[in-house]
């Protein structure tokens, strides 16, 4: 069980690629999409409703690092969050084998930096929260490891200098595959089916709400 990190009239944000967008709807800044960040925020509001919470989903599918460097200004800072959760890095490492593009494990890192900087600077008293990329193990995705392995090394090491908690989802994904076969977390090895966005909202909440 972790601490709990959350406060009264908090707004939380969660930040990241399309495992968090979750096929929200753009045009509606209320919502949250299909997955953990909807489970998460449903039940941190029906359990605590006298905490007058708000949650904000800004997740964006395809997102790299980045793109969270480009959007930060409009998609964290102007939003003031009291806590921002942020899963980045899996298409890091897809787009160097599906779009030929590759991000150098030291520009991701810079890349990651500055977001997280710019957070500890521009919003002081803002609690972070890093969750790793992760892979759940189909074969066809099982060379994406080359790329991705280093890059949690790095999520590692930020999320000690700058992480108010540190979700090692990679580990804990590794894990569950050995209760239910991959695909059951994650049909394509990556994006989560209902049960793997259930188990992440679930390590959340372990973690950050206690």
């Amino acid at each position: 069980m972790g601490t709990n990190l959350i406060n009264k009239n908090d707004v939380i944000l969660f930040q990241g690629d399309s495992i968090t967008d979750a096929g929200r709807q753009k045009d509606n800044p209320a919502a949250l999409g299909h997955g953990y960040a909807m489970i998460t925020a449903g039940w941190m509001l029906a359990k605590s409703p006298e905490l007058n919470l708000k949650f904000i989903n800004r997740g964006i599918s395809g997102n790299r690092t980045c793109d969270l460097v480009a959007r930060w200004d409009a998609d964290c800072i102007a939003i003031k969050p009291n806590l921002v959760s942020i899963m980045i890095g899996v298409n890091n490492s897809w787009h160097r084998y599906t779009k030929n593009a590759l991000t150098a494990d030291n520009v991701f890192e810079s890349e990651y930096r500055v977001i997280l900087t710019r957070v500890k600077k521009e919003l002081p008293g803002t609690k972070i929260v890093i969750l790793n990329p992760f892979l759940s193990d189909v074969p066809k995705i099982m060379h994406l490891h080359e790329d991705l392995d280093p890059k949690i090394q790095i999520v590692n090491k930020l999320a000690k200098e700058f992480a108010d908690v540190h979700i090692p989802l990679d580990k804990m994904f590794r894990d569950a595959i050995t209760k239910q076969p991959p695909e059951y977390w994650a049909a394509d090895g990556v994006h989560p089916t209902v049960a793997g966005h259930a188990f992440i909202a679930q390590a959340w909440l372990n973690a950050v709400a206690g």
